[in-house]
């Protein structure tokens, strides 16, 4: 991690984004930063001159706990592609939930090469959801250690979700969504996100 890109101080202030935008980046095998598009350069407040080249963690902010990049790492070595809800971290210290979707960038030869990350804002109902449970992981990370972090991880999920962590974020993010009153979308275009899932979501278009 560039410690030098890092914010000297860790604020606790949303930062004001667009949230209608797609944060899109792309990485290498190691998680470099191959490419940023303007909305991530926007709301990272990064220029693309100094993010480009630098390893993604450079915005990850220090409430997300370990067990959720390793979760994900593991799926994506695995050729799986994979959701997340994620806490960034901006170059002031301020921070910016996302709802991200990770899929698998291959060459020629059918090997994998890298990955795209794809965000999109987080209704606010999911975050109050999401983050006491990252809260008590860091918490246990942080006076256990990460192994005992990740065992109560996987026995949440399977006593209170029964699903596993891709699983789970689909299903909260769609319930939410369902209780939303008003959207940007028409009520068509939203019954369509919740039945076609996250990947329509991210890669889909409305229909007229």
């Amino acid at each position: 991690m560039n410690t030098v890109l890092r914010p000297p101080k860790i604020l606790d202030e949303e930062i004001t984004w667009d949230k209608s935008q797609v944060i899109v980046s792309k990485t290498d095998l190691f998680g470099t930063i191959l490419y940023a598009n303007d909305a991530f350069s926007n709301t990272s407040e990064y220029s693309k001159l100094e993010i480009v080249g630098e390893p993604h963690n450079v915005i990850r902010h220090p409430d997300m706990p370990k067990v959720i990049f390793k979760v994900l790492w593991q799926h994506l070595k695995e050729g799986k592609n994979f959701h997340a809800i994620i806490k960034n971290l901006t170059k002031s210290g301020r921070y910016y939930w996302v709802i991200t979707d990770f899929t698998i960038d291959t060459n020629d030869a059918g090997e994998i090469a890298g990955y795209t990350a794809r965000r999109k804002a987080v209704p606010e109902s999911v975050v109050t959801k999401i983050a006491p449970l990252y809260k008590t992981l860091l918490e246990i990370e942080q006076q256990k250690n990460e192994k005992a972090s990740e065992l109560y991880f996987n026995a949440y999920l399977k006593e209170e979700t029964g699903k596993n962590y891709n699983d789970f974020i689909l299903h909260l993010f769609n319930e939410e969504l369902k209780k939303q009153e008003t959207i940007e979308e028409t009520p068509k275009e939203k019954n369509t996100v919740l039945q076609k899932g996250l990947n329509w979501f991210f890669h889909g278009t409305f229909e007229v």
